[in-house]
């Protein structure tokens, strides 16, 4: 397996989680134009995350990485907690792009995305799953090069982005 030397894997997880959510929020997000801090949703995050997993070494950076938590035993486990589940392919892939950045620094990792307000936890593999994460490296870098935000589409989501005044007002 060939895959991005790891010198050309400068996009960080949200980039990845981004572009599953909404190409319009990524490309905003890679100009600098950052909304998350005033987001309600975020801050709720964020307090279940130090709650819950008060006891773990949290926001781990791997070069442009920063995972929320690491568990290290037989196997590396990278923990990735979110909110809930409307967004599960975005969590997945951002987990996805985790263990694909490890393994080309030689570390083979599974991965944990936990849902403490479902009290749910889903375990990622990387196996056989390269291709998928190589296509959508190509796709945030794509979007990322545009000269305007693609157009957004409007969707239930919408209505809880930090980003939704940028786009509808």
């Amino acid at each position: 397996m060939e895959g991005y030397p790891l010198t050309d894997l400068l996009i960080r997880g949200t980039e990845i989680n981004y572009l599953f959510i909404c190409p319009t929020k990524l490309w905003y997000f890679s100009k600098g134009i950052t909304m998350e801090q005033e987001s309600e949703w975020v801050d709720l995050g964020k307090f279940f995350h130090e709650r819950r997993y008060a006891s773990e070494e949290k926001e781990v950076r791997v070069g442009s990485i920063k995972i929320d938590f690491i568990r290290r035993g037989d196997t590396i486990e990278v923990h990735e907690v979110k909110l809930g589940k409307a967004m599960e392919k975005a969590h997945e892939m951002q987990a996805l792009y985790y263990l694909y950045y490890l393994k080309r620094l030689g570390i083979k990792a599974k991965a944990v995305l936990h849902y403490p307000k479902l009290n749910e936890t889903k375990e990622i593999t990387l196996d056989g799953r390269e291709e998928e994460v190589e296509a959508a490296i190509l796709e945030v870098q794509r979007i990322e090069s545009l000269p305007a935000p693609p157009e957004p589409v409007k969707s239930r989501k919408c209505k809880k982005c930090a980003y939704y005044e940028l786009c509808w007002v």
